[in-house]
């Protein structure tokens, strides 16, 4: 059995909070309205089952390019109520990671909404975040999942544009704004960064020759999940980071877990061991 930290699933009360807006981003029936988007027609039957088959614990995430955090209080709570509501509701094996407003946060509302069983906070890599509502996170001792945030898309690209290009760019900048900011003001923070923070890591040979020294100094609390990636970048990111903070992500319906690639006793610490020192921040028995 395993853990899939990375997944979504639009529960009918996130549905219909998103059919009750008059304004981007909003669903009218099932076409999916952004800002500076073209019409996006959801599918729902990804949304309307999943087979959990395998998995301990599947962990629902907002779909934070749809820019709901980012939208005033009175507008965003609403639909971020109902996105909790909904994926706290699921039962096992599902779990869900809290979602927050960024445009006013909220240190005591986020506390109660991880109070009431979430695994920690998801926010956007677009997002500066606020070292308020990281000490809640560190009060509770459950981590951060860092995941791309909203991205305009020039008209006349190819769909598979901001996967490509805006999405893995918000990555890279949320990874180094971490290590360089983040960290040495909240040191005991676990964090999690989406999409194998857009390879990141492995620009550290650059880094270095740009002033940087952070090569050969492993995090054991920064995680990078696997979604949308297979073995050849995965077995990167274990060449310069450790097998023990690479987590298994699929970013389900929209993509499914890779297989590592590296042999049964990486799949088990990229499926089992390492998604749970994630989690709960304990070390697995010697």
């Amino acid at each position: 059995m395993g853990i899939d930290v990375h997944q979504h699933l639009w529960t009918g009360s996130f549905v219909d909070a998103l059919r009750a807006r008059t304004s981007p981003p909003c669903l009218d029936e099932w076409t999916l309205i952004l800002d500076g988007e073209p019409p996006y027609e959801v599918d729902p039957a990804d949304h309307e089952h999943r087979d959990p088959t395998g998995l301990e614990l599947a962990l629902v995430s907002l779909s934070s390019p749809l820019g709901i955090e980012f939208l005033p209080p009175e507008e965003c709570w609403p639909v971020l109520d109902a996105y909790h509501d909904g994926a706290l509701a699921l039962g096992e094996p599902f779990g869900a990671w809290a979602a927050t407003c960024h445009s006013e946060p909220d240190p005591d509302r986020l506390a109660k909404d991880l109070d009431r069983g979430c695994a920690g906070l998801q926010i956007p890599a677009t997002a500066v975040p606020d070292d308020r509502l990281l000490e809640v996170l560190t009060d509770r001792d459950l981590p951060l999942f860092v995941h791309p945030g909203p991205a305009k898309v020039a008209e006349g690209l190819p769909p598979w544009w901001p996967a490509l290009v805006p999405y893995v760019q918000q990555m890279h900048q949320a990874w180094h704004y971490f290590r360089a900011v983040v960290r040495p003001r909240h040191p005991r923070l676990r964090v999690c960064f989406a999409l194998l923070a857009g390879l990141a890591p492995l620009h550290a040979e650059r880094l270095i020759t740009r002033g940087g020294t952070v090569r050969g100094l492993v995090d054991r609390n920064v995680f990078v999940e696997t979604s949308s990636y297979g073995p050849r970048a995965i077995d990167a990111i274990v060449r310069e980071l450790g097998i023990d903070v690479v987590v298994n992500g699929s970013d389900a319906p929209y993509a499914t877990a890779p297989d590592p690639g590296l042999g049964a006793a990486a799949a088990h610490a990229i499926r089992v061991t390492n998604p749970r020192r994630l989690l709960n921040g304990k070390e697995p028995r010697k």
